[in-house]
C-alpha cells in the first residue's frame, strides 16, 4: 500500500462525504493513531471527534500542499487548509507537520503547529475543537 499523506487523509475526512468519518479514518490512520496539535494531545478518539465536530462547520475547501517530505516511516509537509464554513466564512490555516507512518502506509501519529492566516478569533483553535 502507498503511504498516506496530508492531502489525501483531510480530504477524505473533510470534504468526501461519500465516506463516513471511520472509512476515511481507517482509510488513513491506525488503530494507535495519536496526535498533538499546537502542544495538545488527542488520542485517536479525541482525534475522531473533533474531525466530526469539523464535519459539521465546514460547508467546503481544499488542501494545498506546499512543500511534503516522505523518508521511510518519516513524513512533514507544510501546507494551508483553505477552509469555507456553513455560515460562509472562510478560514484559511498554514500547518507544520512531522509525522510517523506505519508499516502499512497509514499515519500512527502527527504532530502538528498551526498558523491562522485567515479567518475570526474564535477560529484559531478549529484545529483542534471538539
Amino acid at each position: 500500500m502507498a503511504p498516506t499523506g496530508i492531502e489525501a487523509a483531510l480530504n477524505d475526512l473533510l470534504f468526501n462525504r461519500a465516506l463516513t468519518l471511520q472509512e476515511a479514518a481507517d482509510r488513513h490512520f491506525t488503530p494507535e493513531y495519536r496526535q498533538r496539535t499546537d502542544g495538545r494531545w488527542a488520542d485517536r478518539n479525541e482525534f475522531l471527534e473533533h474531525i466530526a465536530h469539523l464535519r459539521t462547520l465546514v460547508a467546503d475547501g481544499h488542501v494545498e500542499v506546499h512543500e511534503e517530505l516522505y523518508d521511510g516511516s518519516k513524513y512533514a509537509d507544510r501546507h494551508t487548509a483553505h477552509i469555507t464554513k456553513k455560515d460562509g466564512s472562510v478560514v484559511r490555516m498554514e500547518v507544520y507537520v512531522f509525522a510517523d507512518l506505519a508499516a502499512d502506509g497509514r499515519f500512527s501519529r502527527i504532530e502538528e503547529t498551526t498558523l491562522m492566516l485567515q479567518g475570526s478569533h474564535s477560529d484559531r483553535d478549529l484545529g483542534s475543537a471538539r
